[in-house]
């Protein structure tokens, strides 16, 4: 059983820079695939970014070099440092985590926090 809570999300203004973190309970947590997606309102939930437990990194189009992700398997927390937001990543932002997951398909992952609100304004 994996719980995750995500925060950091908040109102920013286009251009700004935003860090969220997911904390993750149990004692696995480095074996599992760890992703970010997102949610805007009236729209499907968004596949964002993912890391693997050996740093292996992937990114939706829309927001290679502006978001990373990464993780501390010590402190059981993966991070998304957000820069240069637009107000299209308007959305609430989801962390997810399975041992093996499609990344680009929510379904296929096991385990979802509550989600942290991000409002990026023009």
């Amino acid at each position: 059983q994996v719980q995750l809570v995500e925060s950091g999300g908040r109102l920013v203004q286009a251009g700004g820079s935003l860090r969220l973190s997911c904390a993750a309970s149990g004692r696995t947590f480095s074996s599992y695939v760890m992703g970010w997606f997102r949610q805007a309102p009236g729209k499907e939930r968004e596949f964002v970014s993912a890391i693997w437990s050996g740093g292996t990194t992937t990114y939706v189009d829309s927001v290679k070099g502006r978001f990373t992700i990464s993780r501390d398997n010590a402190k059981n927390t993966v991070y998304l440092q957000m820069s240069s937001l637009k107000p299209e990543d308007t959305a609430d932002y989801y962390c997810a985590a399975d041992q093996r997951p499609l990344p680009l398909v929510p379904s296929t992952w096991h385990y979802w926090g509550q989600g942290t609100q991000v409002t990026v304004s023009s």
